[in-house]
């Protein structure tokens, strides 16, 4: 079995694009039940962000997965599947394990270092694990990325050097509308929008307020920012007050329409995909639109020079170390059947000796007994020994196939070894 990632992304299509394939929560849920229901896949999860779209899997082969997975998202565009599939990338394996390393600790983002990432790794794997498509291996990949993402951020200044997509935002929607005492309306009350609330407020802005469609949402985010809120059906009251809008909402539908815009200057940023905001607004005289498209152009040059470095450095290290213990764990089930062989062996042998020497004493029956595991623990010592140490070179399933060939292992008591417990988790917690 091996992990295979089929995605599009900020880096391999337009802005455009990706906004046909933006997702609600059901809608990530329905192709996050399709790709399980492949006929080679036996996990699996998906990352939907802003800027990405990735289903991660369990596969027993790879090119019908990748043709499988591949078509699912062909179909969510409303693109011929040909001018699609050019953007679509492909991981398998050790190079699965590496992007999603990469995506987690903000190297892959929009806005390079990025925190808000770790966020949408763990909502992916509780999302999979809810769903029962998260089993033992998809659980250890993405808990150890989740390890990586925040080994980057405690360990070097990234959060810092590196711009954040709001901050972006904002320094770019400063070049018309400075925050500081500025009215700002901010459309949405998730995890985006927060990040917004709290950038402005820092910022000084002289009122924020938020609307969004599900006003309990809103009272909550105002209630920790300590801002104002008003109702959907206030919208375009509220837009003709505001200096700055912010949107981020996630909805299907646009939010913000040019007829609704005052007949004034006015900046807007965009933050959603799909849109929340009429790209025709710009075209507005004295109204100024900030989106991800004109965001990504401005960050794809902008790097944190030595603290990127630094996440990378970490990056590599990390691959390295899970997939040298992930190699040294496929050797295992075939050790532990070689020397569960070997003490079969042995105690077969002491079986036939009660038999042929009865009258034999306890004393010297130990002694034989003793000295018959510690030959067999010699003759295996250095098979075992030296089978782990070739999983540091690459070569630990071949290495391994060969000693089951060999000692004529039995394959379901390899396979017995690599069960799971009855009653273990997937999650790695204790069920009680």
């Amino acid at each position: 079995m091996s992990v295979l990632v089929v995605g599009v992304s900020h880096k391999t299509a337009p802005v455009a694009l990706l906004d046909q394939l933006a997702l609600d929560g059901d809608g990530v849920t329905k192709l996050l039940a399709d790709a399980s229901a492949g006929d080679h896949v036996t996990e699996s999860t998906v990352v939907a962000t802003c800027n990405r779209l990735e289903i991660y899997a369990v596969v027993d082969r790879f090119h019908g997965s990748v043709e499988e997975l591949s078509r699912l998202l062909l179909e969510r565009a409303d693109e011929p599947a040909e001018s699609l599939l050019p953007h679509l990338y492909v991981h398998y394996d050790d190079g699965a394990v590496s992007h999603l390393f990469q995506v987690a600790s903000g190297l892959d983002s929009m806005a390079v270092g990025e925190g808000q990432i770790l966020g949408q790794t763990r909502d992916a794997l509780r999302l999979g694990q809810e769903s029962g498509t998260v089993g033992p291996v998809l659980n250890s990949l993405f808990q150890q990325a989740l390890r990586v993402g925040k080994r980057a951020h405690a360990e070097t200044d990234i959060d810092r050097a590196a711009p954040s997509l709001v901050t972006a935002a904002l320094d770019a929607a400063a070049e018309t509308t400075p925050v500081a005492g500025a009215r700002v309306l901010v459309l949405g009350a998730g995890s985006m929008a927060s990040l917004a609330v709290a950038a402005v407020a820092r910022a000084g802005a002289a009122e924020v307020v938020v609307v969004n469609r599900t006003p309990e949402h809103a009272d909550r985010l105002a209630e920790e920012y300590a801002v104002r809120t008003a109702p959907l059906e206030a919208l375009a009251a509220e837009l003709a007050a505001a200096d700055l809008v912010i949107a981020c909402t996630g909805s299907a539908d646009l939010m913000v329409t040019p007829a609704m815009l005052p007949a004034r200057p006015l900046t807007l940023v965009d933050l959603a995909l799909p849109h929340d905001i009429d790209p025709a607004v710009g075209a507005l005289p004295g109204v100024r639109l900030v989106n991800l498209a004109l965001l990504g152009e401005r960050l794809h040059a902008v790097t944190a020079g030595q603290e990127v470095e630094g996440v990378r450095a970490i990056v590599t290290q990390e691959v390295a170390a899970f997939l040298t213990a992930r190699r040294q764990a496929s050797v295992t089930p075939t050790v532990v059947a070689l020397r569960s062989m070997a003490t079969g062996l042995v105690e077969a042998e002491l079986e036939r000796l009660d038999t042929r020497l009865p009258a034999l004493d306890a004393q010297a029956r130990d002694e034989v007994a003793q000295a018959m595991g510690r030959l067999a623990d010699k003759l295996l010592h250095q098979p075992t020994v030296r089978v782990k140490e070739l999983a540091d070179e690459g070569a630990a399933v071949s290495y391994a196939a060969a000693l089951a060939e060999l000692f004529s292992l039995d394959p379901d008591a390899v396979q017995a070894v690599t069960r799971p417990v009855v009653g273990e988790d997937p999650r790695g917690e204790d069920p009680r």
